[in-house]
């Protein structure tokens, strides 16, 4: 699967979250939020999500109305394999260090890391 651009994404984003199928007008005004949204560039991008397949269209009516063909979590779980192993050398220490380094975590963080590691070595043990 290909990495989708940012603008791309934004796009992507919106059509995953929604329950149901979505026209253009529908991305537009979810991705208004005090600026401007141009209905040709949401067009070109849409397009160019479609040729890629990551999206389907069907026309009822007058209104297209796009459907995701990539489901959300594999798209996701891809990208940040991805970015885990390029940027942090497959690290989840080096990429979790980057994050918080400066902050820290809170302890219901901490509790949230140990809850996931915990579930994992158990997953570990019986296999």
């Amino acid at each position: 699967m290909r990495k989708i651009p940012d603008a791309e994404l934004e796009l992507m984003m919106v059509i995953w979250d929604s329950e149901q199928p979505v026209s253009r007008m529908d991305i537009e005004t979810k991705m208004e939020n005090g600026r401007d949204v141009v209905p040709s560039t949401i067009l070109s991008l849409l397009a160019r999500l479609e040729r890629r397949g990551f999206l389907r269209k069907e026309k009822q009516g007058n209104i297209n109305y796009y459907y995701a063909q990539v489901e959300k979590a594999a798209y996701l779980k891809e990208e940040g394999q991805r970015v885990l192993d390029k940027m942090f050398g497959s690290s989840l220490k080096n990429f979790v260090t980057a994050l918080y380094d400066d902050k820290g975590l809170n302890h219901e963080e901490i509790a949230e890391l140990q809850a996931f590691i915990d579930e994992q070595t158990t997953a570990q043990k019986g296999r």
